[in-house]
C-alpha cells in the first residue's frame, strides 16, 4: 500500500460530548494525527494524506478559525525537527493562498527544509475542496488549449491529472473517515475514484495506531478489481 488519506471528523462532537470548546476537540485531535503517522511509518506506507482544513470551513466562527489556525502553527513549529530526523517530507495542497501569511511562511519554511526526504511523505489538504481543485484545473487546460499549447485531443485523464494539486502524489488506496459519517465532503474526488473506503465510528480524537491497522486490514481483505470482473 503506497497511499492513505483520511479525513478526520469529529472533533467537534468530540469537544461537545465533554462539554468543552470546539478548539479542545482540534488540540486533542494533533495526538492522533502523531499516532497514525507512526502506525504509517511501521507499515512503510510511503504517503499520508490528512484533511486539515475544508474550503467549507472558512466559513465556521472566526474564533475556531483562529485557533485552527494557530494549533497549525505550533504543530508546523513543533514537527520540523522530528519530521527531518524521522525522514518524512511534508507537503501541503489546496488553496494555500488563503492561509493567513504567518501559516504559510511556515508552510514553505518546514517544506523547504524537508524537501529530501523520502521515507515518507505527509500531505497536508488545507484550505482544500475537490471541486475548487478539479475547476482549477480545467481553467487551466483551457488557458493551455486557449494559447495553443495543447489541442483539445491532447486531453486526457492522464493530462487532467497532471493539473491537479495532487500531480506528483499516487492515488489513495485506502481511505478513512472517522466519526461514523457516510460522505466524501469534497475531498480527492478525482483521486479516489478506485479508493477503498473505511469508515469507522470512533471520533478522531479517539482514532489510535490500533484503528489505522485494524482499517488496513480490513483493507487488505477486499478485493479491488478497478471495475474489472
Amino acid at each position: 500500500m503506497q497511499h492513505i488519506a483520511i479525513i478526520m471528523d469529529g472533533n467537534g462532537r468530540w469537544a461537545k460530548e465533554r462539554g468543552l470548546p470546539r478548539a479542545e476537540g482540534h488540540r486533542a485531535g494533533a495526538e492522533s494525527v502523531r499516532e497514525v503517522m507512526e502506525a504509517c511509518k511501521g507499515l512503510d506506507v510511503k504517503y499520508l494524506t490528512l484533511y486539515a482544513f475544508s474550503s467549507e470551513n472558512w466559513n465556521r466562527p472566526e474564533a475556531e478559525i483562529e485557533a485552527l489556525m494557530t494549533l497549525l502553527e505550533r504543530f508546523l513549529d513543533e514537527k520540523m525537527e522530528e519530521l527531518d530526523k524521522q525522514n518524512v517530507r511534508l507537503q501541503a495542497i489546496g488553496q494555500l493562498d488563503r492561509l493567513p501569511a504567518s501559516t504559510r511562511e511556515r508552510l514553505e519554511r518546514i517544506q523547504e527544509h524537508t524537501k529530501d526526504n523520502d521515507s515518507m511523505t505527509l500531505v497536508l489538504a488545507l484550505s482544500y475542496g475537490a471541486r475548487e481543485e478539479i475547476t482549477a484545473a480545467a481553467r487551466s487546460i483551457a488557458e493551455a488549449a486557449v494559447s495553443g499549447k495543447i489541442s483539445p485531443e491532447d486531453i486526457t485523464c492522464d493530462l487532467f491529472a497532471k493539473h491537479l494539486y495532487t500531480a506528483d502524489i499516487p492515488d489513495p488506496d485506502l481511505l478513512i473517515r472517522t466519526s461514523g459519517e457516510m460522505r466524501i465532503s469534497n475531498f480527492l474526488l478525482w483521486q479516489i475514484s478506485y479508493s477503498e473506503i473505511v469508515i469507522v465510528k470512533k471520533m478522531w480524537p479517539d482514532f489510535r495506531q490500533g484503528d489505522l491497522i485494524a482499517a488496513v486490514e480490513e483493507y487488505k481483505s477486499r478485493d479491488r478489481r478497478f471495475g474489472a470482473l
